[in-house]
Formats: C-alpha cells, structure tokens, sequence
C-alpha cells in the first residue's frame, strides 16, 4: 500500500489504463508519421509484388493472372539460353562494378577532408556545391552531358583548341562506362557523403585530444581513430552497394546510350524496358528482372555474411 491507502498501480493498468486514450491523442502526430511510410511501401513496393505471378506464366493481358496459363520456369530457360545473356550480364557486372570503384569511396573523401577543414565558410560552400547536382533531374543531367561532349560542344572544342584530335564521344562505345561514372559521381558524392559527415560527429574527441597530446599527426589521426569510427558506416554502405551489382538504374543508359553503344552500354535493365514495354513481352521481362533481383539478394546475403566474418558490421 502505498501512502493514502492508494494501491500501486501495475505495469499492465499504466498501459491500458483509463489514461491510455489521452496518450494516444498526445502522440497520435508519431503513429500517423509511422504510419504513412508504412502505408507507402505497401501500397507501391508490396502490392505489386503480386505481379510477380506472371513471372511463371504465359501471361495474356485479357485473362489476366487469374486465367493465364502457367508455365512453370520456361521464361527462366529463355533467358539462360538466349544468346544475349552473357554480354548482358558482362556489361552489368562491368558497369556496376567500375561505378562502384569511383563512386563508393568518393563521398568517403569527400567527408575526410571537409572535416579536415577548419573554416565553416569553406565548408559550407563546398558542402552546397556539392549538395546541388543531387536534386537536378536525370533527364537535365543526360542532357547536360550530351551537350557538353556533342562535337560542337565545349569538351569537344576544348581538346582541338590544344591541338588534340577529340573523338566522337557519345557514339564511342569504349567512352560509354567512362561518361556513365564521371557524370553519377558528380551527381551523387555530396549527396552520399551526408550520412560519413553524420558518423564523423559520433566520434569522441577526446580520442582526438588524447592523440594530439601523444604527438600524432594529421594523417596519424584519420589512419587511427576517423576511419576506424566511420568503419561500421562504411561496412553497411559497402554491403547494400554490393547487393546491387545486378541492378543498375537504366534511367541515365536510356538517355544515353544509343546504337553505336550496344557493346558496352546494353544491361539487363534496358533489356527487360525492350522486351517488357516495346515488345509487350510481359512474362519474360518479368522472369528477367526477378532473376536480376534473386541474384540481387544472394549477393547481399554474401557481402554481409563476409562482412561479419571480417568482423565488421552487418545489416543483420
């Protein structure tokens, strides 16, 4: 008993007590917050995955899944067997993986040294600069680089002017990767680099105070104490780069690429728009990008599987 003869009240009666109604008004604004990003995903990201149905069937768009007739995994065979498969997947791997070689670590140096700078004017500067490409569209994006290599454009004019011979870059399939990467880059390092500014400021500076007295340098602290508190952000940022070796946004190669750029520029995802969308091949581009998407997770369930053998972080 408590003092006044009040009994003590249970953790259940604090839960589900008459009170209960008033804290739900109280935080109704966090559950609606919760609620419409869950409501999203299930509306555009769950829902449609019921379309995957017709991934095993031969689908006829006026009987719809219901009344189509299935086909088990032929759409699957098809693809294995089709004599586009291994320049497809060459030239996915290929472009995934010089993408990832420039553009994963280039927010990481970008974060490093901006927190190397002391000036908050030059940081902010640079920060804004860097920042602005990201909310330019990708359509204005492809048009600014079609512009800008075309052969009576600035690049093009450029290297003449030095005495050079430029070439026809955006029919030269050997510049197609180079063009892909230099310009997603410049798109997305400060936009990529937030959330390594964010990990930086969780680290202690006092381990920094400690090291200067020490008499470690510059270099001494970011080898021993900046990269070693960014690791796990890294590892995490690493494994879902990883699982996305397979899927490339083809936004940028259809406005990019054209038929002089097939050798290099041709990926799975651009596959799966002609087969699906031009060629109304409905159930075989559905095969397509659910195997893209299967060899996706594998290769994420690996990276971090690798990730935790290592020692490092995982996403679980």
């Amino acid at each position: 008993m408590r003092a006044g003869g009040m009994p003590p009240r249970s953790e259940e009666s604090m839960l589900f007590g008459p009170d209960v109604g008033m804290k739900l008004r109280r935080s109704g604004y966090l559950y609606l917050i919760f609620a419409l990003p869950f409501i999203y995903y299930l509306v555009f990201h769950y829902a449609p995955m019921y379309g995957i149905l017709i991934a095993f069937q031969k689908y006829n768009i006026v009987k719809g899944i219901g009344g189509s007739k299935w086909v088990g995994f032929l759409h699957f065979g098809r693809f294995l067997s089709d004599p586009y498969f291994w320049k497809l997947v060459r030239n996915t791997l290929l472009l995934n993986i010089y993408n990832l070689a420039i553009s994963f670590p280039a927010p990481i140096v970008l974060a490093l040294l901006l927190n190397e700078v002391r000036s908050n004017g030059v940081k902010r500067f640079v920060q804004s600069v860097s920042y602005l490409p990201h909310f330019i569209s990708t359509v204005v994006v492809c048009g600014m680089v079609v512009n800008f290599l075309a052969s009576d454009g600035p690049i093009y004019g450029l290297i003449a002017g030095f005495g050079g011979k430029p070439s026809n870059f955006l029919l030269d399939p050997r510049w197609f990767r180079t063009i892909y990467v230099v310009s997603d880059v410049w798109q997305t390092i400060g936009w990529n680099s937030i959330v390594y500014f964010a990990a930086l400021c969780t680290i202690d500076q006092e381990l920094y105070e400690a090291a200067l007295m020490d008499g470690a340098g510059r270099f001494s602290l970011v080898r021993h104490i900046t990269l070693p508190g960014i690791m796990p952000t890294i590892s995490i940022m690493l494994i879902l780069a990883l699982g996305k070796l397979m899927t490339i946004g083809f936004e940028k190669i259809i406005l990019l690429y054209n038929g002089s750029t097939y050798e290099t520029a041709d990926v799975i995802s651009t596959y799966v728009y002609r087969r699906g969308l031009l060629g109304a091949d409905f159930s075989y581009a559905t095969a397509v990008g659910l195997f893209q998407s299967v060899i996706g997770l594998v290769l994420l369930a690996t990276a971090n599987k690798a990730a935790k053998a290592v020692g490092e972080t995982g996403l679980w």
